[in-house]
């Protein structure tokens, strides 16, 4: 049948009618060759006005909504719609894809932008986010991402003149951005008083930081940096749609429809109004401009193309044209010239001339058109419209006929008789009206057979039917013209239909896929000549189909453009061209049809390259002439390597079960044995479903795979060395080109390709997160440094990387089907295959993505399916080997032809120097020439041939040949069962490995007294090994079923096998021939054991769940065993041979006596006791600690126990095998664990000796040889095995500090709340009472200008009432007292040969002189800094990095001496980020994070690039460190946990510490590292141990190198010296600080002079001769090498907050109280504290006497206590409240003392009255806590703010309120602090829901304010002021929480103390000049 394959015939894109301008912008630009280049609908066109020629780009999906430009002008990039939109980036000469960018946006592009010099792309989103990206688009990466937006964005531009700035604007916005590191920084721009805050639509950029900007109002606005400078009002009287910069300089284009010139100053030049030319019309809108010399390209709204040479600017030449608004449908072709007529709903019909591309004619009707169709004769033109009536138009001249209105709904389709006679009219309500053409349009009869609306008619070729379709999918027949329906089929049966447009009908059923019953095709026309069909769906996608196509889901021939619904399609009338519409694209597309002759000489239209294929994959109809697939490859395609649980999910499961046992037993567990396993021998090789998996490396050694290990076998010695990084099923093994790096790809959720050296078996580079389930190809480029690997997802993924970066070039979806192979070419890297099921693809790649073109296989063949593939000797040639055993011959994408080369598939094949050479299924490998005319040579596999010193025996003749390699004068042939074989070229074959072949292998037996072991699988082999150095198979018998269990005789003479049919069998050992055997059961037999002893008895036990005893001696049956309830899975005899143990898979552990089968009950303590003669059990107490935490997951399938009874070894589910004690009580025992075999491991046996293990893999059809080490024979071997997975439940020791550190929860500044628990209405939400003179009704502004009332006080006494008062402009940060040590560590350094120091505190990274005490800030950081480090490297001198806290923190890279941000990275470390780190070479930097996985990132921190990133561990890390002479190892330390990291290529891979190997030796936390010479690695403990690591093994420990944990470690790079920091009292030997030589064996100690009773250092350095050390009381010490002189450089509070602040009267000091009990007097000028004293309790407030004599403090107790300054001695102290004091202050007399406290209350004191401070009155009815207090100037009046937002005034010393707002106005305050009161309402943010004003200070001359806030912020305003959300100036810097803040005197400088942050910043007063 010939629906069953796509038609020959072609269609080819001539022309596109129309331009997209609805909803774009921007998307017309001239290229360098002066061709046009836009976009409709999914298609870019390039148009060339002088040859009146259009190229198509068709790589796109999906509509195209925006267009850039490069600078250079021939490469356009594009962005489209869609779920996973991608930008194209394509040349506008030859319309082929140079890149493509994917994976970044989601919804569409709105806009593209290209910078200067055309290396980056910006792009922007349609997302909510509206995310904004930058691309390095030629590599396809993204170099950065940040939301846009919260609203549209209409344009970005790079900033042409200033590098990495860009600017975007969209709906009310401007913004400015920086690209730095991969941060993008947005500023907003500010409109200020400049203009009105509109919607900004486009811009361009200009020299001196301007930016030129057209807003909705037509007006132009100017910016400067981000400040708006002026405007240019009424450029456009409406919105500026487009702005275009060139040489000349802008032109502007706006929706009023004109265009505006303008110089480069942008002064105006000239305007264009296009209304006003002879071509406009009212209503014309601008939506693209491009301005190139004299001409000027304007699209528009309405579809519309205009070219303007500037001196005729009023004769507009009309290039293109296009249907607007609304949809498009209605569509007709002129019966007999070659004409189109659409019609649409802007009301507009339209005639196209097909031969020209021109629209010739146009006329605008009153309503919607819907439907068009021209009469036989070609003179009337009938137009059916959404109104439901009908217009008949002469065609000549368009003028009117008829207009007939009889229905009221849309009229759908109307065609003309073919007899030219009647007019069928359908419409939308189920009715076709039938009217005479002669008879002026007379309506002749209706047809109403429908029940829904019409969509499709067809008149028969005799005018005498007429069919119609419905919205139901029904087909109806009429009589013509009466409209009578037709019922009975038999009539019908002969018509032939004139034409066929319907969509349903016998003749078109091929047209719907099989099992779907969708309407979704708009339109069919069929072409009776050419026997083909057109139609037209809801996708964009027309089809070729053959025409009839009878059968559901034909084959077709696909062509994308369209972007969605393509309405309507017809052929011209001679069947030339196929014309489609788009609905919403209006866009009218024009096919060239090229019938089936034309097309032999056509090869060049060649599938297009788009990324949609042209042939369906879609359509598979009964591939009849599809042979049958190859038994072989079908079950090969069955396999899906789907896991249950994939080992990445382990360390979660194990989580969640950890969770659910908290409350389980926690025996002491036993400690892991002492021996250990290594790899010495595997038995197999993985020929089953994998191919071309073996080669010989550079020095003649076989590399292959099987199970989870790489092999390198030396064919010499007989060895074998692993690489065993794998942890689950290796799938594919590729060689690189030089022979020495294999690359691997393995089974996983997220699976990797390990890149491994053959020599050193070390990996270089691991690759993933890029497949899903696994990776089945891999392939090297020729040059070895690219990688291409294929998924086994359901689309095949395809990815290319450069593996040495690690990086992921590009990716693609491969196919739908299996993709067997991939190659890369040899001589273009950028170009590869894939082959696989009925397929072949050739690809290339295109930046982020690659693009494929499937095969051509034309008349020659069919697509068939390919196993194997290589290239020939040039880029062109290609041969693929398909599964029918023929060679296809490739030039480019066509296939030259096919030559027959094996019997069945062709698995592998191999390109020679001259030659190729092949392997199939037939087992016969061929030498061919250079162009496979001739088979120079043929070997079949026969064990004849078989050379003696062959390693084993070959099961069969002909096996499957599955890989061929040759090298070395040899052919290495790898086979489907497992063999590996060598073929000389003389013709003799040596086999050199083999193992089981496919099918499961369980049974496993050792000898008794010889080292060799027997084997059965369900392969029906029987296997006889020799474990000792030959290695090899000694013999093999064929069964007739499979087995599953063996075992030899005592004596090792007989060998008993079960089979898997209830059978089992006992034969000789030597010759395997059979002495007996028995069937006595239905189900497999599962464990067969003889006797200890003589062997008397045997055990046979089944899945019946019985088990028979048999005499050996009678060969008869003496006893059965019943009672266990499920199947049996192990048996074990008692050395008496009385006694049976049994395991269920009920998991039951019985007990049984022989030899008759009688069931006893024995109590688990006496099984102990029994001595078994073998021990295979899994259950019972004594092996109780094997089930692993997961055991709900995975099984224990077998264990083993060494004869010495000591070590029990075990293999699961899940692939491991791993070694306990014996005897394992307890849950979850301590193991060691070893992974090679990929799933079940099915069995384990020790050997006789114990010295080796055997294991057997289920699934991987493996047997591997383990040596048993014992526990003193051991070299350090590296990737010895991993410590048990659950961490000890030892603690890991304690300490306070580190506690703390661990648990601190860091608040983010934004989500910070109130530190002071105060309730009520916030001040700004308050309802105001009216003032007196509102009351009476006087407005305020309106009293008389002199008033006989005496003049209002000041509001508050002023200092400098001489000068003229100037108002303070700025801010200055000057000091800082304070640094971080409570939390942090190692963040102090020294830089500049230890002229500088550096360190941090709040947000702010601080340089401090160390010789004159001056300091410098780096203050971009948003919140608290948390780590900070110093690039050592001599290139990156003074290069520092720090980290914050935050949702989404960043790590800034800066230079230390002008502040410069060299780098912002944004991380995925939610929280904040607790550790960064330079590698050597100082060009890469390590991060941890601190959320709850701990992640741990390389970034190559100048790009700003992402490395590599993975989990760190589930504790805390508090420190990780590159090693100072590396780039790819560091450590990382934390709680109870030390791993050493390697990074490769981008993978992190990780060794957890090994504790094990020195006696009681145990995990504690860790908490600083430092590195030796030899890899020696030291970490300090919490408990003050060193421990001194040698790769990842503990090799001693300094014992209590400190008394206190070690919290800091510094390793001197020019020395080696090593300096520990920790916790310790100081005393006469010991000290806090040690000096130790390289290998941390002898130290001197220094003791830091601070006084404290302990010190805790956090951070140590040295520099030349000195020690700087950071300690927990926030002082940086540096202390002398030689005298050991302390000199402390910074001082701060230890503990905050700090809420006590005063400043002196009349000096520059200022006193802090603190939480910490101290209470600390510094000097601004001479930078340092002066003084300090210890108070024993935490302090709350401060203040000073007004002559600055004495001092008052209050304490958090409710006591204060009155200092002398001149002595510090105690002058009086009182304590009358037990809640703390909030505020302490002296009356302007200095009479009184107010103290305001807690408890709700201000008592007063009279200290006239001497030091014993009596109360002598209080205020009452205080409603809450008070926060501050003023005195009056005159000492009457004390204002008191409280914590319920409402402000007081009492009289002193009365304390009575005063209540008349009179007088409170009239007061005139000495000292205002209040954070209340009208005058301070305007300092309440809007933002201030959870976050309060914490305190206030208005200047001394009286005009200023400074508030603190709980964000952090210090903010500037002017006092008073009274206006809700009054204008500041906002200072950043301190932690959240700013709990007070000073003017000094003079108003010189203000200080402001911080509350999380312990310190104290000094800002430098700006006055504003006179």
């Amino acid at each position: 049948m010939a629906a069953r394959s796509a038609p020959n015939c072609h269609l080819r894109l001539e022309w596109v009618y129309g331009y997209r301008g609805h909803q774009c912008r921007n998307n017309l630009y001239y290229t360098a060759a002066k061709e046009i280049v836009y976009f409709v609908a999914g298609v870019g066109v390039v148009y060339s006005p002088r040859e009146h020629r259009q190229k198509f780009y068709r790589g796109h999906s999906d509509d195209i909504i925006s267009l850039a430009l490069h600078p250079e002008r021939v490469l356009v990039a594009t962005g489209q719609v869609g779920k996973e939109p991608y930008i194209c980036v394509w040349d506008s000469y030859t319309v082929q894809t140079i890149s493509i960018l994917k994976d970044a946006h989601t919804h569409g592009i709105a806009c593209l932008a290209f910078d200067l010099d055309g290396q980056r792309l910006v792009s922007v989103g349609l997302d909510s986010k509206n995310a904004v990206c930058v691309w390095d688009w030629k590599r396809g990466k993204m170099l950065s991402m940040a939301p846009g937006h919260t609203d549209r964005i209409f344009d970005i531009s790079w900033d042409l003149y200033q590098p990495n700035k860009l600017v975007s604007c969209g709906v009310k916005h401007i913004k400015f951005w920086s690209l730095c590191g991969n941060a993008l920084t947005p500023k907003r721009g500010v409109f200020g008083k400049t203009g009105d805050l509109q919607t900004i639509l486009c811009l361009a950029c200009a020299r001196d930081e301007l930016t030129y900007s057209g807003a909705l109002n037509g007006d132009i606005y100017v910016w400067k940096g981000i400040n708006l400078i002026r405007t240019i009002q009424g450029a456009h009287t409406a919105g500026i749609f487009s702005m275009n910069a060139c040489e000349e300089g802008f032109a502007t284009g706006g929706r009023d429809g004109c265009i505006r010139l303008w110089d480069l100053t942008f002064k105006p030049i000239t305007v264009i109004d296009l209304r006003e030319t002879d071509q406009g019309y009212k209503g014309l809108s601008v939506r693209s401009v491009c301005w190139r010399g004299d001409h000027i390209l304007v699209g528009t709204q309405d579809s519309e193309i205009f070219e303007i040479v500037v001196h005729e600017r009023n004769k507009p030449f009309l290039i293109m044209q296009g249907h607007c608004e609304g949809e498009l449908w209605a569509l007709a072709v002129h019966p007999t010239k070659p004409l189109a007529v659409t019609g649409s709903d802007d009301r507009s019909v339209r005639i196209w001339s097909l031969i020209d591309h021109a629209l010739i004619a146009r006329c605008n009707m009153e309503e919607p058109i819907r439907c068009a169709a021209v009469n036989v004769d070609g003179i009337h033109l009938a137009l059916g419209m959404k109104d439901g009536s009908f217009t008949v138009l002469r065609v000549r001249d368009m003028t009117e006929v008829v207009h007939i209105k009889d229905r009221k709904e849309a009229i759908h389709e109307l065609k003309y008789s073919p007899d030219g006679t009647y007019l069928a009219v359908g419409c939308n309500d189920s009715s076709v009206d039938i009217y005479g053409v002669a008879q002026r349009y007379k309506k002749f009869g209706e047809c109403v057979g429908s029940l829904s609306f019409i969509t499709h008619l067809d008149w028969s070729s005799d005018s005498r039917y007429l069919q119609t379709n419905d919205g139901n999918g029904k087909r109806l027949f009429y009589r013509m013209p009466g409209g009578k329906e037709v019922t009975n089929k038999e009539e019908i049966k002969g018509v032939h239909w004139a034409s066929w447009t319907c969509v349903s009908g016998l003749e078109v059923n091929g047209i719907w896929p099989k099992y779907s019953d969708i309407n979704d095709i708009n339109s069919v026309d069929g072409n009776y000549i050419g026997q083909v069909l057109v139609t037209a769906d809801d996708y964009g996608i027309i089809k070729l189909f053959r025409y009839p196509c009878l059968r559901k889901g034909a084959k077709f021939k696909k062509y994308i453009g369209h972007s969605a619904h393509v309405t309507n399609i017809r052929w011209s009338h001679d069947y030339q061209w196929v014309i489609s519409i788009g609905g919403a694209d209006h866009s009218v597309f024009q096919w060239k049809f090229i019938p089936e002759r034309k097309l032999k000489d056509a090869l060049h239209i060649a599938p297009q390259e788009s990324l949609a294929d042209s042939n369906s994959d879609e359509s598979d109809s009964d591939l009849s002439d599809v042979p049958e697939l190859d038994s072989e490859i079908e079950q090969e395609t069955q396999l899906t390597y789907r896991r249950q649980v994939y080992k990445e999910d382990l360390p979660q499961l194990k989580e969640q079960y950890k969770e659910r046992q908290k409350g389980g037993t926690s025996k002491r567990r036993e400690r892991a044995p002492g021996n250990s396993l290594r790899l010495h021998f595997v038995h197999g090789y993985r020929g089953y479903d994998c191919r071309s998996n073996l080669f010989y490396t550079q020095i003649g050694e076989i590399v292959y795979h099987v199970a989870a290990v790489g092999v390198i076998y030396n064919r010499q010695q007989n060895t074998q060395r692993f690489y065993l990084g794998h942890d689950d099923d290796i799938l594919c093994l590729a060689l690189h080109p030089l022979k020495d790096y294999v690359a691997t790809g393995q089974v996983g959720r997220d699976p990797s390709i390990h890149i491994w050296d053959t020599e050193t078996v070390k990996p270089l580079s691991v690759l993933k997160g890029c497949h899903q389930y696994g990776v089945c190809a891999v392939d090297f480029s020729a040059d070895g440094k690219r990688l291409a690997s294929v998924g086994i997802d359901d689309s095949h993924t395809i990815v290319l990387w450069d593996w040495k970066k690690g990086e992921k070039l590009s990716v693609a979806r491969g196919s739908k089907d299996k993709i067997f192979v991939v190659k890369m070419n040899p001589y273009v890297p950028d170009k590869l295959i894939t082959a696989g099921i009925k397929h072949v693809k050739f690809w290339r790649r295109a930046g982020g993505g690659l693009i494929g073109r499937k095969g051509y296989v034309g008349t020659l063949g069919k697509n068939d399916t390919m196993m194997c593939a290589v290239y020939g000797w040039t880029e062109e040639m290609a041969f693929s080997g398909t599964s029918t055993g023929d060679v296809c011959i490739w030039r480019d994408v066509f296939l030259v032809k096919t030559v027959k080369a094996h019997d069945g598939p062709v698995f592998s094949m191999h390109a020679l120097e001259k030659g190729f050479v092949t392997g199939g299924k037939d087992g016969v490998v061929a030498l061919w020439d250079d162009s496979f005319e001739r088979c120079l040579k043929t070997y079949a596999i026969k064990r004849a041939a078989l050379a003696p010193g062959s390693k084993g025996l070959l099961l069969e003749d002909n096996p499957s040949i599955r890989a061929i390699s040759l090298g070395h004068g040899h052919i290495l042939v790898g086979t489907k069962n497992g063999e590996i074989l060598e073929v000389d070229k003389s013709g003799p074959i040596t086999l050199l490995v083999q193992g089981h072949m496919e099918g499961e292998v369980w049974g496993l037996a050792t000898h008794p007294y010889l080292p060799i072991c027997a084997t059965v699988s369900d392969d029906k082999t029987l296997r006889i090994w020799d474990l000792s150095p030959s290695h090899c198979m000694l013999a093999v018998r064929k069964l007739k079923k499979g087995g599953r269990c063996c075992c030899f005789s005592p004596d090792g003479k007989a060998l008993a096998v079960g089979l898997n049919d209830g059978s089992f069998l006992m034969a000789n050992a030597d010759t395997l021939e059979d002495l007996v055997s028995f069937h006595h059961r239905k189900d497999i037999i599962s464990d067969i054991r003889f006797s200890p002893g003589s062997g008397k008895y045997l055990a046979v036990a089944s899945h019946d769940s019985f088990i028979d005893i048999y005499n050996v001696m009678s060969s008869k049956r003496v006893g059965i065993c019943k009672g266990a309830t499920s199947y049996i899975t192990h048996v074990d005899w008692d050395i008496r041979g009385k006694l049976l143990q049994v395991n269920t898979g009920a998991k039951e552990q019985l007990f049984f006596e022989a030899p008759r089968g009688k069931k006893q009950t024995i109590p688990s303590v006496e099984v102990e006791k029994i001595c078994w003669a073998s021990w295979t059990s899994v259950l019972g107490l004594c092996c109780e600690g094997i089930w692993p935490v997961i055991g709900e997951v995975t099984d224990i399938t077998a264990s083993c126990l060494t004869s010495d009874k000591m070590v029990l070894a075990t293999g699961d589910d899940l692939g491991f095998v791993k070694l306990f004690r014996y005897p394992a009580k307890g849950k979850f025992g301590k193991f060691k664990r070893y992974v090679a075999h990929s799933t079940h491991v099915t069995n384990v046996r020790w050997t006789y000796d114990d010295s080796m293990l055997v294991t057997l893999g289920g699934a991987d059809m493996s047997l591997m040889v383990w040596t048993n080490e014992m526990e003193g024979y051991r070299e350090k071997r590296p990737c010895d095995s991993e410590e048990s997975d659950t961490d000890s439940e030892e603690d890991g020791g304690y300490d306070s500090d580190v506690t703390r550190e661990n648990e601190i929860s860091y608040t983010i500044r934004a989500l910070s709340t109130n530190i002071r628990p105060m309730f009520g209405v916030k001040p700004h939400l308050q309802q105001k009472e009216p003032s007196v003179d509102e009351r009476q009704g006087v407005v305020r502004g309106s009293r008389p200008p002199v008033s006989r009332a005496p003049p209002r006080p000041e509001k508050l006494q002023t200092n400098n009432v001489g000068k003229k008062k100037r108002p303070i402009e700025d801010l200055v940060l000057e000091l800082v007292f304070g640094y971080r040590g409570r939390d942090c560590r190692n963040n102090v350094h020294y830089l500049n040969d230890g002229d500088d120091i550096i360190y941090h505190t709040a947000s702010i990274g601080i340089l401090h002189n160390v010789a004159t005490g001056t300091q410098s800030f780096y203050q971009e950081h948003n919140d608290d800094i948390l780590c900070l480090t110093v690039n050592q490297h001599p290139k990156f001198i003074n290069v520092v990095a720090t980290g914050q806290v935050a949702t989404a923190p960043s790590i800034h890279i800066w230079d230390a001496m002008n502040k410069q941000t060299l780098s912002i990275l944004r991380c995925y470390h939610s929280k904040g980020v607790c550790s960064v780190s330079f590698s050597a070479t100082g060009k890469l930097l390590l991060s941890v994070g601190l959320d709850p996985e701990h992640t741990i990132t390389i970034w190559r921190w100048q790009e700003g690039a992402k490395i590599a990133s993975r989990a760190g561990h589930n504790r805390r890390i508090f420190v990780a460190e590159f090693r100072p002479d590396s780039d790819s190892q560091f450590v990382s330390v934390g709680v109870k946990h030390v791993k050493f990291w390697t990074l490769a290529g981008r993978a992190l891979l990780s060794k957890k510490g090994l504790v094990s190997t020195l006696e009681d030796a145990r995990m504690q936390t860790m908490l600083a590292v430092a590195f030796g010479a030899n890899n020696l690695t030291f970490t300090g403990t919490i408990s003050g141990d060193v421990c001194v690591w040698k790769d990842h093994i503990l090799c001693r420990t300094v014992a209590r190198a400190h008394n206190g944990p070690v919290f800091a470690m510094f390793t001197t790079l020019r020395d080696g010296l090593i300096v520990t920091g920790g916790k310790e009292r100081p005393s006469r030997e010991g000290g806090a600080v040690k000096l130790w030589d390289q290998e941390l064996r002898r130290c001197r100690a220094f003791r830091l002079d601070t006084g404290q009773a302990t010190d805790c250092v956090r951070s140590v350095c040295r520099g030349k001769g000195k020690i700087l050390v950071g300690t927990r009381s926030a002082e940086i010490i540096e202390v002398g090498e030689k005298n050991a002189a302390c000199n402390i450089l910074v001082n701060g509070h230890v503990d905050g907050p700090i809420w006590g602040l005063v400043t002196h009267p009349s000096r520059d000091f200022f006193l802090s109280a603190a939480e910490d009990g101290t209470v600390r007097l510094w000097d601004i000028a001479d930078k340092k504290m002066l003084n300090k004293v210890n108070l024993g309790h935490a302090a709350r407030t401060v203040c000073y006497s007004p002559e600055g004599d004495m001092v008052a403090i209050g304490m958090k107790n409710g006591e204060f206590i009155i200092l002398l300054v001149s002595s510090l001695k105690i002058w009086g102290k009182k304590r009358d409240r037990r809640c703390s004091i909030h505020d302490i202050r002296f009356s302007p007399d200095s009479r009184f003392l107010a103290v305001g406290s807690s408890e709700n209350s201000v008592d007063f004191y009279d200290l006239t009255l001497g030091p014993t401070l009596n109360r002598i009155s209080y205020c009452r009815d205080i409603p809450s806590f008070v926060i501050q207090m003023d005195f009056s100037a005159d000492s009457r009046y004390l204002q008191v703010s409280t914590g319920c937002y409402k402000r007081h005034v009492y009289e002193v010393p009365s304390g009575k309120p005063v209540l008349d707002q009179a007088t409170m106005d009239r007061i005139t305050w000495a000292t205002w602090t209040s954070i209340l009161g009208d005058e301070v309402l305007g300092i309440w943010s809007r933002h201030a829901e959870k976050a309060n004003v914490n305190c206030a200070c208005v200047s001394h001359s009286g005009i200023s304010l400074v508030t603190g806030d709980d964000f952090g912020m210090v903010k500037l305003f002017d006092f008073p002021c009274p206006e809700k959300f009054a204008k500041h100036k906002r200072f950043l810097g301190h932690s959240p929480h700013v709990t007070n803040i000073r003017f000094t005197s003079g108003d010189r400088h203000v200080v402001s103390a911080g509350g999380d942050d312990c310190s104290l910043f000094v800002w430098k007063c700006v006055h504003m000049p006179h």
